[in-house]
């Protein structure tokens, strides 16, 4: 089966990913871009090299992801990578009653989660990276 990789939807993407809104990612690639111009240009199937380079240099993104990154497989590796739901509700079984207390707790539950998830994170975008290479 023909694998179909839509180098512009891999664009809007990533770019979301990143948080970066199209008048950004516009302005980064200079002056004659403009978010209608992002637009377009996330609904190509096919973008050129040269132009495929600059925003990978904007988005910090190597190009190969733009150019081989299928949907698919992502869910596939998404799926495995968070299907075990360790990323989950922490109960507190020792509860107290210092306002200060709570709020150091519950912040080092935040933290600890936060930790977590660019642990897995990081995982997930190496596996991204070999399915990359491959």
């Amino acid at each position: 089966m023909e694998q179909k990789i839509h180098q512009g939807k891999n664009v809007k993407r990533f770019r979301e990913m990143l948080n970066i809104k199209q008048e950004a990612l516009a302005y980064d690639l200079g002056a004659d871009w403009n978010q209608k111009k992002i637009s377009m240009l996330e609904q190509k199937d096919v973008i050129e090299d040269s132009l495929l380079k600059q925003i990978s240099a904007v988005l910090k993104i190597p190009v190969e992801a733009f150019q081989n990154f299928d949907e698919e497989q992502a869910i596939n590796i998404i799926s495995n990578t968070f299907g075990d739901n360790s990323i989950g509700y922490q109960r507190n079984d020792n509860p107290t009653f210092n306002p200060i207390d709570q709020v150091l707790k519950m912040h080092e539950e935040k933290i600890a989660l936060y930790e977590r998830m660019l642990k897995e994170k990081d995982e997930m975008m190496a596996r991204l990276e070999k399915l990359i290479n491959k």
